[in-house]
């Protein structure tokens, strides 16, 4: 780049993390997630202040001033689309970015705290996320949030309460959605600062590859070769969120949130959003209360403990042909987690979501550790190396 450009401290930042960034050459479309998780990012940012403008956080008014806003608000209708479906879209690219993680083993030596990192990311976005879907302040807004926070009344001795304290009362209230609005309006900024800290973590050690080996010779500039290839990523997302938002707006969001919340009238089915499905059908396969807590939580922080859990010397799926069918199976496993989890509590499904729970455990705990060691040994053993001994 031009010797001005680099003279300057912000844009020689800008030009060695992004324009000059040396990248692989062998990059596919997979790594585009994480750009797209960004651009999602900053789209919720943009729109959730605009929408904080108009919200009331108190219970008699929070319904009302969200109609307010798709009623009477100039394009109020849209920016709460966009908000609203933007989360949902948030999330399918962080699950798609994990998931790349998980296929390529990006979260092997020496990428192991930029792992860390995000999932600590991921972990931020939900809790974000549920306090944003209480907001509205529907039916399943207030039950939901009833739910949830009592789970903490599992915490030994001093659960009653921590719920209490959350609540500020004896019951979901006006303090809660206070804290709700506070907390829902911080976190964001929380995230944004851990994103800076996962992409220098990332341009600390560099980019994986789809071959899962360390390259260290020349490498290719960021811009324009992968720039390019983002913004056809970015055009082709952004397709299918302005599909959602304009013909399908309501397609992730549950009806019974268009009811003012009714502490006296229960819904008959209490379901989270749909990207909290596969981690409430875990909570549910666990018949005790504490128990399905602990089993929740576990589900999280078993991805903490991935990096350590892993000894193979080889990161890509690509060359591991006893784990690929695992990894695959993983995926179906969470997708039907996701099913198991809008069900009701009966019959079939109970035992399924406990299968589904049982192998998701069992694919982290006990495939992982156990094939790093079975392939590893796979890889070093020659079954000809005595019979070309013996020729020589």
């Amino acid at each position: 780049m031009c010797w001005r450009w680099n003279k300057q401290l912000l844009t020689s930042i800008l030009d060695s993390h992004i324009i000059d960034y040396p990248t692989p050459k062998n990059l596919n479309y997979m790594w585009s997630f994480g750009s797209a998780a960004g651009l999602m990012l900053v789209i919720q940012l943009l729109t959730g202040i605009f929408l904080a403008m108009h919200y009331c956080p108190k219970m008699e008014y929070a319904f009302y001033s969200v109609e307010h806003i798709m009623r009477d608000v100039r394009y109020g209708w849209i920016i709460r689309y966009i908000h609203a479906n933007g989360a949902s879209l948030f999330f399918i690219v962080v699950y798609c970015h994990i998931f790349r993680g998980l296929y390529y083993g990006s979260y092997i030596y020496p990428r192991h705290y930029l792992w860390l990192s995000g999932v600590l990311i991921f972990i931020l976005m939900m809790a974000t996320a549920f306090m944003g879907y209480v907001l509205p302040w529907g039916q399943m807004s207030f039950w939901g949030a009833t739910v949830i926070t009592n789970l903490f009344s599992t915490i030994p001795f001093i659960g009653f309460e921590v719920v209490e304290w959350l609540w500020g009362g004896f019951s979901v209230n006006n303090p809660t959605l206070n804290r709700f609005f506070s907390l829902h309006y911080a976190l964001p900024f929380i995230i944004a600062g851990l994103t800076v800290i996962h992409l220098a973590l990332l341009h600390d050690v560099g980019s994986n590859n789809p071959l899962g080996v360390e390259y260290y010779g020349n490498k290719m500039s960021f811009y324009p070769y992968f720039y390019v290839k983002d913004l056809y990523s970015f055009f082709i997302l952004l397709i299918l969120f302005c599909v959602f938002v304009y013909f399908f707006p309501n397609a992730l969001n549950h009806p019974d949130n268009y009811i003012p919340a009714d502490p006296l009238v229960t819904p008959a089915h209490i379901v989270p959003e749909w990207y909290f499905l596969p981690f409430y059908a875990i909570l549910r396969s666990v018949p005790h209360k504490l128990g399905g807590v602990l089993a929740m939580g576990g589900a999280l922080v078993v991805l903490l403990l991935l990096p350590f859990l892993n000894s193979s010397r080889v990161r890509s799926t690509y060359f591991r042909p006893i784990y690929s069918p695992a990894f695959w199976f993983l995926i179906f496993d969470f997708i039907f987690l996701g099913w198991i989890g809008q069900k009701e509590v009966a019959g079939p499904y109970v035992i399924l979501g406990n299968l589904a729970t049982l192998y998701y455990f069992f694919f982290f705990l006990v495939i992982i550790p156990f094939l790093s060691l079975v392939e590893d040994h796979l890889l070093i053993f020659d079954p000809y190396s005595k019979i070309k001994k013996r020729k020589i």
